[in-house]
């Protein structure tokens, strides 16, 4: 997230002011004036990042295919990162993006309260395999929060179980070790009780049929049913984000042509250290 970040799109598409003007009605709170003008220290707060980069994500998408018109393709899968898993079942048409924005405002609260209650960071770790990842978990006391691609992981833990991990890794041959700009240990145990306030909230939530298949965090592999995807976004909050499994069985369905939609190009980058002949363009 950024200061500024869909002003361009909201300014040039009606269709993507219209998503804007949806996420503030639904906040009771400028989300858009949040979005355009910070500051930044609140815009980052996971409470306010994750309806935040869903509304950016979803405006971009919307303002695209404005743009495609007649042109546009239905496409033949959607995924998403974490917390974007919400904006590809929205493409999908299993959620509406009410629904979607008002969830991931309460899934934002409530990991923050979590990580207020027990203090937690996430460490990105270049350049080891997913054995030495798990070494650095058993030695350290942390876990696997996400497998982006081939050669980066990121670990999720105790305050000082990642200073440890910093270290061990190192040791155990990585490349490079970033600390994730993040306020908890989030895809961990640590968010345990996060995800059954979640689970309340998703019960109010009405979930349609999938118009086009989701590949799903969790599992890597496709979501079946409306059952499936609400125990899936609960899983979601405490388990790995197998975005390399997700990415890869993609791939293994003969898809060569990605649209990323989102404020950034994070997902440009991980499909090149996974496919490097896939053609990723980022909106």
């Amino acid at each position: 997230q950024y200061v500024g970040m869909g002003m361009d799109l909201a300014e040039a598409f009606p269709q993507a002011r219209e998503v804007f003007e949806k996420a503030d009605q639904v906040l009771g709170f400028s989300l858009s004036q949040l979005c355009f003008q910070g500051p930044q220290e609140k815009l980052k707060q996971t409470q306010n990042s994750q309806p935040a980069i869903l509304t950016m994500s979803l405006a971009a998408y919307e303002a695209f295919k404005a743009h495609c018109g007649f042109g546009f393709k239905v496409p033949a899968y959607c995924a998403g990162l974490s917390l974007g898993e919400y904006s590809a079942l929205v493409c999908a048409g299993a959620l509406s993006f009410e629904d979607a924005v008002y969830l991931v405002r309460k899934r934002g609260e409530f990991m923050e309260e979590e990580a207020q209650k027990k203090p937690g960071r996430m460490l990105s770790v270049i350049g080891l395999d997913l054995a030495a990842a798990r070494q650095v978990c058993v030695l350290a006391h942390t876990e696997i929060a996400n497998r982006n691609c081939p050669g980066q992981i990121v670990l999720s833990g105790g305050v000082d179980e990642i200073e440890q991990a910093k270290i061990t890794a190192k040791e155990l041959g990585a490349k490079m070790t970033i600390q994730l700009e993040v306020s908890g240990a989030f895809h961990s145990s640590f968010m345990r009780q996060a995800s059954l306030r979640l689970a309340q909230e998703l019960d109010k939530i009405k979930i349609r049929p999938l118009a086009v298949p989701v590949v799903c965090n969790v599992t890597g592999n496709v979501l079946s049913s409306e059952v499936e995807i609400k125990d899936n976004l609960v899983k979601q909050v405490f388990s790995s984000v197998l975005w390399e499994d997700s990415t890869k069985f993609m791939l293994s369905k003969g898809i060569k042509h990605f649209i990323e939609f989102g404020p950034g190009s994070v997902l440009k980058g991980l499909m090149r250290r996974t496919d490097a002949l896939a053609k990723v363009a980022s909106m």
